[in-house]
């Protein structure tokens, strides 16, 4: 178990690193006392997942579960066997619903006997990502692809390899403890306000304990990457980029600066409100690229797709992110009043205002 004293002093606006490497695979770090870090590989380009433990009682609450695969569960057993070794799990506190994070809940609940803790959204939004795979809910996502200009070849793509990753969960336990915004947990010897925000999942947990400045923000807010903020086809006129900026500045009036923040990838770090304001900024430049090439021409959503995500290119799984990235975009613009849509031989078009 390696450990790292924090000897970092935050001010009021500086975006710090105090951890230059992250674990390694069979490595937790502690970050803070009783508070242990560990890093799980992921199979796609987003390749790790952060999980977290904390002190409590006998043993340690752990927030998030990982992948839902066989290399993850080889991954857990070396942590239990080696640095972990005779750790008891007290409970699963899960932020939400995606694979990453809710894919081992069941291997984790079983193996350790604890409860399972969820936002009750997001339990249910887990249960029906497990059953998402009907006849009648391929043809709704179909649709909706194709609404936003997407041709077969590469709708079809999107509902294969694209959403396959949504299917990388274990069993869920068949009942679970609800925890709330607003709400106090006790963890140990520290107690923690339970907030919950939209956008990039529905009611996505954060934990923040005010004794000890600390902030676990999942994936709301990251400290290098923009999480993903989509929209698909079980709630297509979903407005989650207005979400998840509302979130982003509750957060801002609630959370003094000076917190350190843990979140579900990356590293840890101090500037909370710093980093919150590069990913409010981060989206109103996608709102402007998409703005500037709607104003002569109505555009779709296929074709605005390749407009903000212009540095890479994209396999199935990242064009799935993508094209829900760009309808949350669009669908923002229109509430905000900064874009129109037309429907153009059964497919969305879109024109500044």
């Amino acid at each position: 178990m390696n450990a790292k004293t924090d000897t970092v002093q935050s001010s009021a606006d500086a975006l710090r690193y105090p951890w230059e490497q992250h674990p390694g695979p069979e490595q937790v770090v502690e970050v803070k006392p009783g508070v242990l870090w560990a890093r799980l590989k992921l199979p796609f380009r987003l390749n790790h997942v952060n999980i977290y433990l904390l002190a409590d009682g006998d043993g340690y609450a752990m927030i998030d579960a990982g992948f839902g695969n066989e290399e993850t569960i080889e991954a857990w057993t070396k942590l239990f066997d080696g640095p972990l070794k005779g750790v008891n799990i007290t409970r699963l506190i899960v932020t939400h619903s995606h694979p990453d994070h809710v894919g081992l809940a069941g291997w984790i609940v079983e193996r350790f006997n604890c409860p399972l803790v969820m936002s009750q959204v997001e339990y249910l939004q887990s249960v029906y990502h497990q059953n998402r795979g009907t006849e009648e809910r391929q043809e709704a996502q179909r649709l909706f692809f194709r609404r936003h200009g997407m041709d077969e070849s590469l709708t079809e793509k999107l509902l294969g390899r694209g959403q396959d990753y949504l299917k990388r969960v274990s069993v869920l336990p068949p009942s679970y403890r609800r925890i709330s915004h607003g709400e106090d947990v006790v963890i140990g010897t520290r107690r923690f306000k339970v907030i919950t925000g939209g956008g990039h999942a529905l009611d996505q947990v954060m934990l923040y304990c005010a004794d000890d400045k600390l902030f676990l923000s999942a994936d709301q807010v990251l400290s290098k990457i923009s999480p993903n903020v989509s929209v698909w086809a079980v709630e297509p006129d979903q407005n989650s980029l207005g979400e998840y900026l509302a979130s982003l500045a509750r957060l801002t009036t609630t959370l003094p600066y000076d917190v350190l923040v843990l979140p579900g990838h990356g590293v840890p770090f101090y500037g909370l409100k710093t980093r919150i304001k590069q990913l409010a900024d981060h989206h109103e430049e996608r709102c402007r690229l998409i703005a500037e090439a709607c104003r002569e021409v109505p555009q779709t959503s296929r074709a605005l797709v390749p407009v903000v995500f212009n540095k890479h290119v994209l396999d199935e799984h990242q064009m799935g992110f993508a094209a829900g990235e760009l309808v949350a975009h669009v669908n923002y613009m229109i509430v905000e009043g900064r874009l129109t849509a037309e429907t153009q031989d059964g497919v969305l078009q879109f024109r500044t205002t």
